[in-house]
């Protein structure tokens, strides 16, 4: 199979991810009135949810190709 349809079925999995992770219905999971080392728990979920997906994009887009010198 072609590497390149593997990164776009990663990309659009991590997409899809995101999109259930920091939806409203999901997010009131965590919109309570509890603390994790005295930050509140919507704070926390949010940051490292965002956080986890940096580190799936960055995986998912994978270094690509080698490209030839661009210079002489």
């Amino acid at each position: 199979m072609d590497p390149d349809a593997n990164r776009n079925d990663r990309k659009r999995i991590v997409f899809l991810l995101g999109c259930f992770l920091l939806q409203p219905p999901f997010l009131t999971l965590f919109a309570r009135p509890a603390e994790v080392l005295g930050l509140p728990l919507f704070y926390v979920y949010l940051y490292l949810a965002w956080a986890g997906l940096i580190v799936l994009i960055a995986l998912a887009a994978g270094r690509g190709k080698p490209r030839g010198r661009l210079g002489p």
